[in-house]
């Protein structure tokens, strides 16, 4: 069911985002101090292909030093991938197939907004 999910959610919209995650964490990575932004969307568009079967969960080690790159992350980029990926959601639950879309996008929300210190695995269920 996870394969049939995920072949949905990349056909309609899924290859545009995770492109576009993709994208500018390559741009990102032109700049040294950049690097770490651009490893955090290459990570976000890997995510993005197919996340039906993955979650999101803390990674172990977490420190201050993710805390703080969090709070500048949000308050540059974090707060509009939010909303862009709520404006997503609300445009594919209009639809009967695009609702399980929309939890997917709303899904996203926790990770495009403060990315440091997490990791994406496997699920278990």
């Amino acid at each position: 069911m996870r394969t049939v999910l995920n072949i949905i959610w990349l056909l309609f919209g899924g290859i545009w985002l995770a492109l576009a995650y993709l994208l500018v964490g390559i741009v990102s990575c032109i700049f040294i101090v950049t690097i770490p932004v651009g490893v955090a969307f290459m990570r976000m568009a890997a995510y993005v292909v197919w996340p039906f079967g993955k979650s999101v969960v803390k990674k172990p080690g977490y420190g201050a030093g993710s805390t703080i790159i969090n709070v500048i992350w949000f308050v540059l980029v974090g707060w509009a991938l939010a909303l862009v990926h709520i404006v997503a959601a609300a445009g594919q639950a209009l639809t009967i197939v695009g609702i399980t879309n929309a939890i997917v996008s709303i899904k996203l929300i926790p990770v495009s907004c403060f990315p440091f210190g997490k990791q994406i695995v496997d699920s278990t269920f």
